[in-house]
């Protein structure tokens, strides 16, 4: 088997945890690093997090490089701590890893020198806003060529947001970086809210990825309770709906989703801002603002319960 070299940019984040967990348990996968940014909770919580991730899975071998801790070009507009806790990991009382002194570059620095190590062979996986990656094509215009793919959980081209009426939480974090981001020429793939939101996670496979006696599965019930709470006093579900994990989904199992390819701008000011808007031609005039775009892969439709099952798979001890 050969394994998939990959960096995941994340904030974790209760559902990052699941995500993150879930690739370091997927052996077709090699993780080689974690690189974080602000959005759920801070970027010196969401770095202390990746660590106690890394350390849950024993996987000592995977570096963690903070990154961003703003936007482009507005302040970070704080945590979500009724949603992902103060501590970004659900408030829990999980024991969180010390973060170590910096290591000097930074995850945009860090990202680059992999993509040029790595020749064509590096993948990286965003789940957080996307300031990091744009940050890296500031610095090497020539990163777009060098990344075998990029996989985003964000966007929301064909629904309403979760963040605003119109925009998705990652993109709204950060419209300017992501508009960079999937207006630069490297493959792309897009799995957002049209079907991030059709993925449940309910009681029993909650449980079932809780239960285990691993310190991975300690961390995930630990953090669980409180994103359950919110998806139910919020939205009336019971369980929680399955946005980072479905992007691991994507890498492991493709076949699994229906892609859509078109160019995308996102929104950087009014109340648009964050939405992703993709162009699906028909207008009366030339859409001018979406000329010479490249097109991204849009994930349209899902097998939802497969996705499930595979979650289950990969988590439970």
């Amino acid at each position: 088997m050969i394994r998939r070299k990959l960096v995941i940019d994340t904030d974790p984040g209760i559902d990052d945890a699941i995500a993150v967990i879930m690739a370091m348990q997927s052996p077709e996968l090699d993780v080689i690093a974690l690189t974080t940014v602000f959005g759920n909770a801070s970027v010196e919580e969401t770095t202390r997090n990746a660590h106690t991730l890394i350390d849950a899975a024993e996987r000592p071998d995977v570096r963690v490089i903070s990154g961003a801790s703003a936007p482009l070009a507005r302040p970070y507009a704080g945590a979500i701590p009724h949603i992902h806790g103060a501590d970004g990991l659900g408030d829990g009382g999980i024991s969180r890893s010390a973060t170590p002194a910096s290591q000097g570059l930074s995850a945009a620095e860090f990202i680059c020198q992999e993509a040029r190590k790595r020749n064509g062979t590096l993948s990286i996986l965003a789940l957080g806003p996307l300031t990091n990656l744009a940050l890296a094509l500031r610095l090497d215009s020539d990163l777009q060529d060098r990344v075998e793919s990029l996989t985003i959980m964000g966007g929301n081209a064909f629904c309403p947001g979760n963040a605003s009426p119109c925009a998705e939480a990652n993109m709204l974090g950060d419209p300017e970086a992501a508009d960079v981001v999937l207006g630069a020429r490297w493959p792309v793939t897009l799995v957002g809210l049209d079907v991030t939101q059709r993925i449940r996670l309910n009681p029993q496979t909650l449980e079932r990825i809780c239960s285990g006696t691993s310190a991975r599965s300690g961390v995930l019930r630990s953090a669980i309770p409180l994103y359950k709470r919110f998806y139910l006093e919020t939205n009336g579900i019971d369980g929680i709906l399955c946005h980072d994990p479905a992007a691991v989904a994507m890498l492991l199992r493709p076949g699994l989703f229906q892609l859509t390819r078109l160019p995308i701008r996102v929104e950087t000011a009014g109340l648009g801002r964050g939405k992703t808007w993709p162009d699906v031609g028909g207008t009366d005039h030339p859409a001018a603002e979406w000329r010479g775009r490249p097109s991204v892969s849009i994930a349209v439709e899902v097998d939802a319960d497969a996705v499930e099952s595979l979650v289950v798979e990969r988590l439970a001890d």
